[in-house]
């Protein structure tokens, strides 16, 4: 089974999936936990480019193309290779952040993005989604007090509001797989929530 979180910057949703993979670990489930970008040595290194290495300027197509490259890589390498295993795979994002962040962020052709980022799962699609919802303000302040900041995070407000409202569109689409998460409650009180879904999914 692969579950996927997703949400805008400073949303918990990396705090969210982890306490997730602790839960199902303690409780016998053979689960792994992993994100993108960043698994293997590729994806560090398009990570280290793509948010860290400010003196590169990326064009929106050479950036959601190493977005892309990241995933395939990661889809082949791992992520494929646990779930034929029989693992449980929690990914903190997935191929919805690209449709989101290049088609409405970066505000490249949309049926471009969707074709790009489905090629990319290498037919992989998650079983379910948890998108954690939070006001863009609230998330970018939580992203100040964190420190660790990163160029996507230093996009302006307004590419912030885009990728929101860009999530709000993909969730009403499919309701079935994107579970919707009021993130402006407590850590225990989200995670409540996100472990009872997954258990009821998994029985």
């Amino acid at each position: 089974m692969l579950i996927t979180f997703e949400g805008i910057e400073g949303c918990g949703k990396s705090t969210q999936a982890k306490l997730l993979h602790e839960f199902l670990a303690a409780h016998g489930y053979d689960a792994v936990l992993t994100r993108e970008p960043g698994w293997g040595r590729l994806g560090e290194l398009i990570r280290t480019l793509i948010l860290e290495e400010r003196e590169v300027e990326l064009d929106p197509v050479s950036e959601l193309c190493l977005f892309c490259a990241d995933r395939a890589q990661h889809v082949k390498d791992f992520i494929s290779p646990c779930l034929k295993d029989g693992k449980i795979v929690i990914c903190d994002r997935y191929f919805d952040s690209t449709v989101v962040y290049q088609g409405y962020g970066r505000r490249l052709d949309m049926r471009f993005v969707n074709k790009a980022a489905k090629a990319s799962t290498l037919g992989t699609v998650p079983e379910l989604t948890f998108l954690l919802n939070l006001p863009v303000r609230k998330g970018l302040s939580r992203l100040r007090g964190r420190g660790d900041i990163t160029k996507m995070d230093e996009e302006p407000l307004e590419f912030h509001e885009l990728i929101r409202q860009g999530y709000m569109v993909v969730a009403r689409r499919e309701p079935e797989r994107i579970i919707k998460i009021n993130a402006d409650r407590s850590v225990e009180d989200i995670h409540g929530d996100i472990k009872s879904i997954v258990l009821s999914r998994l029985s």
